[in-house]
């Protein structure tokens, strides 16, 4: 089976997409067959993208108190996770939190706001924020994440800057009703589209673990592609206490790599990118899974803490990799050695 896998990636390398039957194979791909999966993806990922990382950066300008019975998400409608919760920050709050960011390695700008979709005083808001944003850091890129558009939105946000804007489909359409109540799955697909038209590269990726089948990871990933989607966050479902999901596991590191691994093959030149929930669902594998992603998150995300930013920009360096557009600050070097003082001779425990 191992010499499918490289088949595959001589296809797609060739021209010929890959089929849903193809993506079904990876997905189901034995545990033993890991390996070859991650090794054919990877040169798709090379081919494509070398072996730079694309760091992103994440504010968020408005949690919690959202109207929408997302059932996965922390700030949705009848959640009672205990996450932070506050209205809009001000221009200087987000400028602060995203040159954070920017300082860390970051290169995109994540700015989220939650609820249904935006206001025109909310657009007026976002509109501030990022030209002072552009005004102080030129060469950064900004993706807005505001919810559902409506008709002249996206092209205001264009205007003042924008470059991406992020809405997920989360999950395949046939799915959809299951996670969701308040909102279509139509709706997003339009939003994604109105973004597009405005001239905004779209951003729209999905989150497994919802309880979808294999058949429907594959018809949500190639729904993506269909919708021509730049750049796809593949996150893995956080079970919120709190939420209809809490308490939910259907998802192993070996699985989160081989749905990366499907995504590459089914999108072979969109920035994937891993998001929410690798730290918890990926573990030991995050290294591996960054053979496949080209593209992570830096640090903290919504409403729950990512491991720290040094500990991100260690992985990429130790993988291989470097930080696109800083490869200068990021140039292998060895860190001096920890003295260990716990243990045998002290009074510590030992790290064990």
């Amino acid at each position: 089976m191992s010499a499918h896998f490289h088949q595959l990636a001589d296809a797609v390398l060739a021209g010929t997409p890959a089929t849903p039957e193809d993506a079904l194979a990876v997905l189901r791909a034995d545990d033993a067959e890991l390996m070859s999966v991650v090794a054919a993806a990877a040169r798709l990922r090379r081919a494509h993208f070398g072996n730079a990382v694309k760091v992103n950066y994440l504010v968020n300008l408005k949690s919690g108190l959202c109207q929408e019975n997302c059932n996965y998400c922390s700030q949705a409608l009848g959640s009672s996770a205990p996450i932070l919760k506050y209205s809009w920050l001000s221009e200087s709050e987000a400028l602060a939190q995203a040159g954070a960011g920017l300082g860390g390695g970051a290169s995109r700008v994540c700015l989220v706001a939650s609820g249904r979709g935006p206001s025109t005083r909310d657009i007026d808001k976002v509109v501030e924020v990022v030209g002072a944003l552009k005004r102080e850091h030129p060469g950064v890129e900004v993706c807005a994440c505001l919810g559902l558009l409506k008709e002249g939105q996206a092209e205001r946000l264009k205007d003042a800057g924008v470059d991406a804007y992020n809405h997920n489909i989360n999950t395949a359409e046939s799915h959809h009703d299951n996670i969701v109540q308040t909102h279509t799955y139509a709706d997003r697909v339009d939003t994604v589209e109105k973004a597009k038209g405005a001239g905004i590269s779209p951003c729209s990726g999905l989150i497994a673990g919802l309880g979808e089948t294999d058949e429907q990871l594959v018809e949500a990933l190639f729904a993506l592609r269909d919708l021509e989607s730049d750049s796809i966050p593949v996150n893995f479902l956080m079970p919120f206490d709190g939420t209809p999901f809490e308490n939910t596991w259907e998802l192993t590191p070996t699985r989160c790599v081989k749905i990366l691994a499907m995504a590459r093959f089914v999108c072979p030149d969109r920035e994937i990118r891993i998001a929410g929930g690798r730290e918890m669902h990926l573990r030991s594998l995050q290294s591996i899974a960054l053979h496949v992603a080209n593209s992570i998150f830096l640090g903290d995300y919504l409403t729950s803490e990512g491991q720290a930013a040094e500990a991100d920009l260690e992985m990429i360096r130790d993988g291989g990799f470097v930080v696109q557009g800083s490869e200068e600050d990021l140039a292998q070097r060895a860190a001096d050695p920890v003295i260990r003082r716990r243990g045998a001779g002290t009074d510590l425990l030992p790290n064990a």
